[in-house]
Order: C-alpha cells, then sequence, then structure tokens
C-alpha cells in the first residue's frame, strides 16, 4: 500500500536523478553542444531537460491524485530476471542486425560520450514518449468511457502510447533510403516489444 511516506521518498529519489542527469546534460552539452541535435533538433537541451523534469513531478502527481497508480510497487525477482533476459536478447538480436544491415553511425552515440548520453536520452523518453502519453490519454479515455473498467482502458492507453515511438523509429528509417524492408520491420517490432515491455513494468 502506499502512504504519503513512500510517495515522498520517491520523488525524493526522483529529484535526485533529475540533478545527476542535469549534470550529465551540461557536461556534454558544453563538449559538443551538438550531441543531442539527432534527437531533439533546434531544441537547447539546456530548456528541454528542466521542462521533462519538471513534468516527471507534475504527471505521477496527477496519476496518484486520481488513485490510478501507486508510485511504486515493489515486483517479483522472477519477473525482473525475465525482463533482464528479454533486455539481453533483444540487444543480442539487434547487434546482429546492425551487423547485418550497416546501420548509420549517427543512429548511435560511442564511447565515452555514451555513458552520459543513453542515461540522460533514456530518462527523457520516458517521461515523454511513455508518462506524457499515458497520463493524458487516461485522462482522455476515462471521461469517455467512464463505465469500462480502469484495467481494460490502461491496456488500451499501453497499446497505443507503445506504438508512438515504433512509428517515428520507422519514418527515421524509410526516409533514410538505403535500409531493406524486413530490416525496417523489424526494428519497428523490436521497439515496440521494448515499449509494452517496459510499460507492463512501469504500471
Amino acid at each position: 500500500m502506499t502512504t504519503i511516506k513512500n510517495i515522498n521518498l520517491q520523488f525524493l529519489i526522483y529529484f535526485g536523478i533529475s540533478i545527476l542527469i542535469l549534470g550529465f546534460v551540461g557536461t556534454l552539452y558544453f563538449t559538443d553542444r551538438f550531441v543531442f541535435a539527432r534527437f531533439l533538433g533546434r531544441i537547447n537541451p539546456l530548456t528541454a531537460f528542466p521542462v521533462v523534469i519538471i513534468l516527471g513531478f507534475i504527471l505521477p502527481a496527477i496519476l496518484i491524485s486520481k488513485n490510478w497508480f501507486a508510485i511504486y510497487e515493489a515486483q517479483n525477482l522472477k519477473w525482473q530476471v525475465r525482463y533482464a533476459g528479454l533486455a539481453i536478447l533483444l540487444g543480442i538480436i539487434m547487434a546482429l542486425v546492425d551487423l547485418r544491415v550497416k546501420l548509420l553511425p549517427d543512429m548511435n552515440i560511442l564511447f565515452p560520450q555514451s555513458l552520459l548520453f543513453y542515461p540522460a536520452i533514456g530518462f527523457l523518453v520516458e517521461i515523454v514518449f511513455h508518462l506524457l502519453p499515458v497520463t493524458v490519454l487516461l485522462l482522455i479515455v476515462k471521461t469517455i468511457f467512464k463505465d469500462l473498467a480502469f484495467e481494460h482502458l490502461t491496456w488500451i492507453c499501453i497499446v497505443i502510447v507503445a506504438t508512438i515511438e515504433p512509428i517515428y523509429q520507422t519514418i527515421d528509417m524509410a526516409s533514410a533510403n538505403r535500409y531493406p524492408l524486413w530490416a525496417i520491420i523489424y526494428v519497428c517490432a523490436h521497439v515496440f516489444v521494448i515499449k509494452i515491455a517496459i510499460l507492463i513494468y512501469s504500471v
């Protein structure tokens, strides 16, 4: 059962992680100001990340106030092992695909920047591609379908949100005009499976 003490602790942890992420972003920006350009375009990361961090405080507060989700729930170790195994398997397969079709170099950030970049961009993706759309969709569908069970509404939202990033990735790869159709389809399915797994684990 979630208590005020647990909620405050989780927000405190989030605040600490946010400070760490801002440190990563600042370090990357002042060593290579274009490192986030492929993912953020012309948006300044020093502006984008603070806004995302604020959203990361507001959106869970909305979900908790509606009694839709507990902010934290311990997971069974068996499921943690399964998710870890899935991550390893998908990583190996994607590495094999990369060797076969030679994904564009700028799709990946190389070491040592990768040590700071991927935690930072992963943090942003979690909020912008997962937490934000799930919250907005739940607010919408809960208003429209008042009599539908909350569990069913949650699954509808998870499936819809899980398709956002795969569609974005598919369009990005297709526009490059250099990848075979099977590779584009696989990457789309690959990202979709990751998104579904993350969302199920999170909620």
